[in-house]
């Protein structure tokens, strides 16, 4: 069953067009990796989907019910986590999930059996101090963990990683990783490198529009030629190659790459004529900047 559901999804802010017929959907129990550049439409997307915002057409449906604008029932079904979660500074972790289920009318015993489950979850167990002296990456678990709190169907996350140290955005990853096995992760990003840690369907959104979805492995094979990188030896057989093939381009300093893997004969005749030593011929996939910046030029000639 599909958890989430955009089908022809319209938004105008004025004259301005916000999203442009957005149609994906996401399956239960799957992290999907929502990704675009500052303004592409993302936030936007996501206050249609919570009912912030009117769609001006398409359909919205989670959990198989339509969402509705300005109080919609299928937000019992969703939690948030935004890019800067706030909290009640004075509070420790447990007082304010406790705070949590006592608003969402959850019984004592409840609210105590979960709130110890998700501060372990998160890495806040043994977190005794107030959320005042908290770090970003701390809040960032904290606010998963009040997300997560009401065992959403659908956690909805807009760039929890973009201003977090690496140590951080790795950990965050893994409780990402981890909540799928009770919830749907829709997860809004601009960081290609956080998708393919923890995705498995993915959808790029340019200037409003989906412009290209599906599996990572789907996606990966639309781009056919993969890029094999070249080790030599000695520094200046390297040198030697880069002027016999000006096509190749330096990695590191007897690394070189070929994008173009047709040409690649050509270049092993030549290896093999003057006898070049190599260390290491090795064939790279697709990275997913790479696709996204291919896709989105292609978008900007058409």
């Amino acid at each position: 069953m599909d958890m989430l559901t955009l089908t022809h999804v319209e938004k105008h802010f004025g004259e301005k067009q916000v999203l442009k017929d957005v149609t994906f959907s996401i399956p239960e129990h799957t992290v999907f990796g929502f990704v675009g550049k500052n303004g592409a439409g993302k936030t936007t997307a996501m206050k249609t989907i919570l009912g912030l915002l009117c769609a001006d057409g398409g359909e919205i449906l989670v959990n198989g019910m339509p969402v509705r604008y300005g109080n919609t029932p299928t937000n019992r079904f969703v939690g948030y986590l935004p890019d800067v979660p706030e909290f009640y500074s004075y509070m420790t972790p447990g007082e304010y999930l406790g705070f949590c289920g006592e608003i969402a009318g959850m019984k004592a015993k409840e609210i105590k059996s979960r709130t110890e489950e998700l501060l372990c979850l998160v890495g806040l167990k043994n977190e005794k101090p107030r959320i005042k002296g908290f770090s970003r990456g701390m809040k960032q678990r904290l606010g998963v963990a009040q997300a997560l709190f009401g065992r959403p169907k659908l956690l909805i996350c807009d760039e929890p990683t973009s201003a977090l140290d690496p140590v951080g955005r790795k950990e965050l990853l893994h409780i990402l990783a981890s909540a799928k096995e009770e919830t749907t992760v829709l997860f809004s990003t601009h960081i290609l490198s956080d998708v393919e840690h923890i995705c498995e369907k993915i959808a790029f959104l340019h200037e409003g529009r989906i412009v290209l979805q599906g599996t990572l492995e789907e996606v990966r094979k639309l781009k056919k030629e993969a890029a094999m990188e070249i080790e030599t030896e000695r520094d200046k057989d390297a040198q030697i190659l880069m002027s016999a093939f000006p096509f190749l381009k330096a990695t590191g300093r007897n690394s070189l790459l070929l994008e173009d893997a047709k040409r690649m004969p050509d270049l092993l005749h030549f290896i093999a004529d003057r006898r070049i030593k190599i260390l290491r011929l090795e064939r790279q996939e697709a990275a997913l900047e790479d696709l996204f910046m291919e896709v989105v030029l292609n978008e900007g000639v058409s």
